[in-house]
C-alpha cells in the first residue's frame, strides 16, 4: 500500500520552533512523595499477577520516544478509550503565556496503539520508574490503569496512563478549532505542538495505524501554519 502523504511537513513544523527556556516545576503545585508512590505500586501490583508479563500501552509520544527498555512490541487496541488533546501544557510543549496541548487517553471510543513488553527483571523498580516519570502532581494528571487490550495474537493486559478529569491539567473536551490553534502556535522547551502531532501521526502510519481524527488534525494544523506569516 502506498504511504499517505502528510500535509504537515518537516518544513512547516520547523516554522513553529522557537527557543524557550524551561520555567521549571510550578512552585505552587503539590508533588507526590515516596509514600504516595509506594501506595500506588502496592495497588497496581495487586492487580497484575507476578506470573503475567508486564506490558505498557503507548498511544502518543511513547510510540516514537519510548525511553524504556523493552523486549517486544505489538500493535494493540484499547476499547473504551480514545486519544484526546485534553491536557493543558504550561511547560514542556507550551508556556504559561501560551499553553499548549498534549494527548491523553480519555473515556469513550477505542484507541489503536503500540504495546511494549518490558523485561522480566525487577518489576517493581520498572513500574516505580514509570510512575515517577508520568505521575508527579497532586491531584495527578494521569491515573495508572491496567487495561485489557486486543491484538492479532490474542488479548492481554497492559499498564496505561489515562487522564484524570479532576486533575489540574485536564482541559477537555475542546473544540477542533481551539485544538488546531494551540497545536499550530504553541511551543515549549521540548518543542512545538506541531512537532508532537507530526511525530505521532508519522510513527502511527509507519506501523500501519491510521487514526482518522489525527489525520484530519495534521491537515488542519498544516493549513493554519501555512496561512500564517513566515
Amino acid at each position: 500500500m502506498t504511504a499517505r502523504q502528510m500535509s504537515l511537513t518537516p518544513e512547516l513544523v520547523a516554522r513553529c520552533f522557537r527557543t524557550v527556556e524551561d520555567s521549571g516545576p510550578d512552585p505552587d503545585a503539590m508533588h507526590l512523595d515516596d509514600s504516595d508512590y509506594n501506595a500506588m505500586l502496592d495497588a497496581f501490583e495487586a492487580e497484575l499477577p507476578a506470573s503475567e508479563p508486564l506490558w505498557l500501552f503507548g498511544y502518543g509520544s511513547l510510540i516514537w520516544k519510548p525511553e524504556i527498555d523493552h523486549v517486544e512490541e505489538q500493535v494493540a487496541v484499547a476499547r473504551g478509550w480514545h486519544r484526546s488533546f485534553c491536557m493543558n501544557m504550561t511547560r514542556w510543549r507550551g508556556t504559561k503565556q501560551s499553553p499548549g496541548l498534549m494527548m491523553a487517553l480519555d473515556r469513550g471510543g477505542q484507541c489503536k496503539g503500540v504495546a511494549f513488553r518490558l523485561s522480566d527483571g525487577d518489576r517493581r523498580a520498572q513500574i516505580d520508574k514509570l510512575f515517577r516519570r508520568e505521575v508527579t502532581l497532586k491531584p495527578t494528571s494521569y491515573h495508572p490503569r491496567l487495561l485489557s487490550l486486543a491484538s492479532d495474537s490474542g488479548p492481554f493486559k497492559a499498564l496505561a496512563f489515562v487522564i484524570n478529569r479532576k486533575g489540574t491539567t485536564y482541559g477537555g473536551p475542546l473544540g477542533e478549532e481551539e485544538v488546531v490553534e494551540k497545536l499550530a502556535t504553541s511551543c515549549g522547551h521540548w518543542g512545538s505542538g506541531a512537532d508532537y502531532l507530526y511525530n505521532t501521526v508519522k510513527n502511527l502510519e509507519e506501523r500501519g495505524i491510521h487514526d482518522r481524527h489525527l489525520w484530519r488534525l495534521q491537515r488542519l494544523v498544516a493549513e493554519r501554519i501555512a496561512a500564517s506569516k513566515p
